[in-house]
């Protein structure tokens, strides 16, 4: 079931709850005020008869004598009645002593139950026939010097009120089925015009999605609501995806450039040592360290693809207590090993502990420091630095070496990006070292920070969470 078909149908749904509960709420008030109105009415005529019977009887004591020859010594039935008013007058047993002439010759029946009831001065309502007219009847006492002599009926039809609530009825049952027609015309073309632009944009994904060309947008409607905010929210994710699958491409691309050159490198010196070109020992040994050099950038590119993998799939690192300032040590005296001419120095010193993985927090510094040093001029220095506060940490390499250029200092996390590729690659670099060091960073809740100057150096600032803000 569509969208539109939903709301069109709960949109009726509701109209018509609300139109049957309004309607029956009116046709009961409506209903319950008639039929009041006619208690009311004969209450009244009642005691119209008991004040004119009370008037009559004042000159009169003996109460036996009120009644004779069958009749009531009192004014006429007659006088009490209106049209569509009964007026009747019985003796104690029921019998009917005076009636008013609009009664003709029927007489208004009263159950011998009702009777009982009036015979103990209760006022008593009851529903009866003429023929087939239904009456409202009101029975009373007639009392005279304080005693009951006699009961008085008075009845009106209850056809008008009848006849009132059926044609209120039906024209409350064509207004709601006419209210729901017309409701669910009204709102099935107020569910297509509200989904239209929704319509509009499966018929752009759609094209989008044939096409493949996710660099086409869906067009958004000029009005701020919540399918403007999907359009653009829509918009987003497409220029995401692009992005991603441009990342994507460039990555495939990188990695099959990068495996290319030292495979070529390799098979090159295979083929020349399969056919003896080498004569000599030393002009072999070369060709063979060429080999070995480049399968150890393969392999160090193959591990650090494998790591950006598990990055990519969401592997959490294991964290525990890690002392920095002793894991710094431990990489201040390994890269000095390495350092081929270039100083590497302690700036600020400090202790702190934070939770991580060791491992890869030694693996970050290494590489920092190595990249440091490979781009640092022989005679250059480079200077390890530990400043902590209340909640962080902060580890900074900073070299004078050849710096970066402005313009690609947004990029140098970028996988297999590299400021002077063809240095890079002298170098033995992947481009993934960088790429591989945010990742570790952002594991860590850190962040990382570059500050670079061309000719005068770079400084690297990595900020880390102390263990007790953990």
């Amino acid at each position: 079931m569509s969208i539109r078909l939903r709301l069109t149908l709960w949109y009726v749904l509701l109209l018509a709850v609300i139109l049957v509960v309004f309607s029956g709420a009116l046709y009961a008030i409506l209903s319950y005020s008639l039929f009041n109105e006619v208690d009311r009415t004969l209450q009244t005529r009642a005691a119209e008869v008991q004040n004119g019977a009370d008037a009559a009887l004042q000159v009169q004591s003996d109460i036996r004598t009120l009644f004779g020859r069958g009749r009531l010594i009192l004014p006429g039935a007659d006088t009490f009645a209106t049209p569509g008013i009964y007026v009747q007058i019985m003796a104690p047993d029921g019998t009917a002593v005076s009636r008013s002439e609009n009664l003709g010759d029927q007489t208004l029946d009263v159950s011998s139950t009702v009777l009982d009831h009036v015979k103990q001065s209760d006022s008593v309502f009851a529903n009866t026939l003429a023929g087939r007219v239904p009456l409202r009847m009101f029975v009373a006492p007639l009392n005279a010097h304080g005693q009951a002599v006699g009961v008085i009926v008075v009845a009106q039809s209850l056809q008008p009120v009848n006849d009132t609530l059926r044609r209120l009825a039906s024209l409350l049952a064509f207004g709601i089925v006419g209210g729901l027609l017309v409701a669910s015309i009204v709102g099935a073309l107020l569910a297509r015009s509200a989904l239209a632009p929704i319509d509009r944009m499966i018929e752009s994904a759609r094209g989008i999605e044939s096409a493949g060309d996710l660099t086409r947008r869906i067009e958004q409607p000029r009005t701020r609501d919540e399918v403007g905010w999907l359009a653009e929210t829509f918009n987003e994710l497409l220029a995401r995806i692009e992005e991603l699958f441009r990342v994507q491409q460039r990555f495939v691309a990188d990695v099959s450039h990068e495996l290319r050159s030292p495979l070529t490198v390799i098979r090159g010196n295979l083929d020349l040592l399969r056919r003896g070109a080498f004569e000599k020992v030393a002009e072999r040994d070369a060709s063979l360290a060429a080999i070995d050099s480049e399968s150890a950038r393969m392999q160090r590119m193959v591990q650090d693809l494998l790591l950006l993998a598990q990055a990519d799939a969401g592997v959490q690192i294991q964290k525990q207590i890690v002392e920095l300032d002793t894991l710094l040590l431990e990489v201040y005296r390994q890269v000095r090993l390495t350092a081929s001419g270039v100083k590497v120095s302690w700036g600020c010193e400090d202790q702190a502990q934070i939770l991580g993985d060791r491992d890869r927090l030694k693996q970050l510094f290494v590489n920092l420091v190595d990249n440091a040093i490979k781009y640092t001029p022989s005679g250059g220095e480079v200077t390890l630095s530990l400043e902590r506060d209340s909640a962080w940490v902060y580890v900074t390499i900073a070299d004078t070496g050849v710096g970066i250029p402005p313009q690609d200092l947004p990029k140098i996390f970028d996988r297999f990006y590299r400021v002077d590729k063809a240095r890079s690659r002298e170098k033995g670099g992947t481009g993934l070292g960088l790429a591989i060091v945010k990742w570790i960073v952002d594991a860590h809740g850190g962040t990382i920070d570059v500050k670079s100057q061309l000719g005068k150096g770079t400084t690297f600032t990595v900020a880390l969470p102390l263990a007790s803000s953990n």
